[in-house]
């Protein structure tokens, strides 16, 4: 069945768009992503330069929660961009996991096309519960435009970590999907996020998806900077570190061999932070000093045009 162009309200809250969307599956995924989100669009060199990018060095990849947000990152500099899933559910009032695979993959393909620098994806566990499932959710990303994605090893069902095995076997789907696009694949280890303070199962699993072939290893919540010293020397491939208040700084961290760092969901409740902030003032005084820490309106319409990719989808009618 060949794809069908429709109009829709794309599920991040942007306006009404020209978008072209393939036939859904069963659980209303699309099998394709077509038009100019997919196939008639090249994305290999976003690949390539992300790739390079965890060669040598550290760079900071900060998670914008919308278009807005990842537009303005992009023009202040930032090599690359990545999807939040806490920061997506927050802009649709929800909580984390509580967004659908189709909804995952209709925000990626608007936010890898409105900007032009590489975009990795927060894509939780994939969205599926065995690797036949991961390796599909894989491929839906690469052709939504990802230049890389993460697969976790908590399963918020069960409320547990998998045991390494399945998590191992599922590491080894998602690396052979995202290889035949040339998408970087991060293996995440929740155990700190979920109260296994245990660093030593923590390095034999992320050593484990490195051997199932992981390109680069993430344990969010790390913040003892031996523990992460140890961590990289341990797993010989790329580690991303989640830039935490009580941790070392971006300087520290590159110091001590990390060469990715992220935000996760920090930016999107720094925002909703400063519209509580504002909102409690005009509720309890009634006054309107919290504009003195705003951007203007010219500036966020230069940082909007200077941030877009040159050929920036959706065109909004």
């Amino acid at each position: 069945m060949a794809a069908i162009a429709v109009d829709t309200f794309v599920p991040d809250g942007s306006a009404m768009v020209d978008n072209r969307v393939a036939p859904r599956c069963g659980d209303g995924s699309r099998k394709a992503w077509e038009g100019t989100m997919g196939e008639t669009r090249s994305w290999t060199g976003r690949r390539d330069r992300f790739r390079e990018l965890h060669a040598e060095g550290v760079f900071v990849m900060p998670n914008p929660m919308d278009v807005g947000a990842a537009r303005l990152l992009a023009s202040m500099g930032f090599p690359a961009l990545a999807t939040t899933s806490s920061g997506h559910a927050a802009s649709l009032g929800r909580s984390d996991y509580r967004i659908r695979r189709d909804e995952m993959l209709a925000h990626v393909a608007v936010m890898t096309a409105s900007v032009a620098v590489p975009f990795n994806v927060d894509s939780e566990r994939c969205f599926a519960g065995d690797p036949a499932g991961v390796a599909e959710t894989v491929e839906l990303i690469a052709a939504a435009g990802a230049a890389g994605c993460s697969l976790e090893d908590f399963d918020p069902v069960t409320g547990a970590i998998d045991l390494l095995e399945t998590a191992v076997e599922r590491v080894g789907a998602a690396a052979r999907a995202a290889r035949r696009h040339g998408v970087v694949l991060t293996a995440r280890a929740e155990n700190h996020l979920h109260g296994i303070d245990d660093l030593d199962d923590m390095i034999a699993r992320l050593r484990a998806y490195r051997d199932a072939g992981a390109d680069v290893v993430y344990a969010p919540g790390l913040t003892d900077a031996g523990q992460i010293r140890r961590l990289v020397e341990a797993v010989a491939v790329p580690v991303n570190v989640l830039a935490l208040q009580s941790g070392p700084s971006v300087p520290e961290l590159g110091a001590l061999g990390v060469r990715r760092i992220s935000t996760g969901g920090a930016l999107a409740r720094a925002a909703y932070g400063a519209i509580h902030a504002a909102a409690r003032e005009l509720l309890a005084v009634g006054t309107s000093t919290y504009l003195e820490g705003t951007i203007t309106w010219p500036d966020l319409q230069a940082a909007f045009g200077a941030g877009a990719a040159p050929d920036a989808w959706p065109r909004v009618r």
